[in-house]
């Protein structure tokens, strides 16, 4: 392609309407949220090779997701509340092996 042919986004999409461009290019924070899927990975999907069907799954679900998304969401909240799920963890693991 020569200089002459060359062309730029803008130019490609400028006879949408920009509520059609803008439709095309959201993120899907509900479906596909963008904070749970890094290095090609869906958090969704770690969760349910890592758990179990159990109450420690869903703990350990909840874990995984709040350190999944801790430097791209809530930073230090997110860090406190996967502590709280650890320490609820270990509750129910004492409990189940007395």
């Amino acid at each position: 392609m020569s200089k002459e042919e060359e062309f730029t986004l803008e130019d490609v999409f400028k006879d949408f309407p920009d509520e059609k461009i803008n439709e095309m290019f959201k993120e899907d924070n509900v479906n596909k949220p963008p904070h749970y899927n890094q290095a090609g990975i869906e958090c969704i999907e770690a969760i349910l090779a890592a758990t179990h069907e159990q109450r420690e799954g869903y703990l350990q679900g909840n874990i995984i997701k709040y350190i999944w998304r801790y430097r791209y969401k809530n930073g230090l909240e997110d860090l406190k509340k996967a502590r709280w799920y650890v320490e609820k963890l270990i509750e129910v693991y004492k409990e189940k092996h007395k």
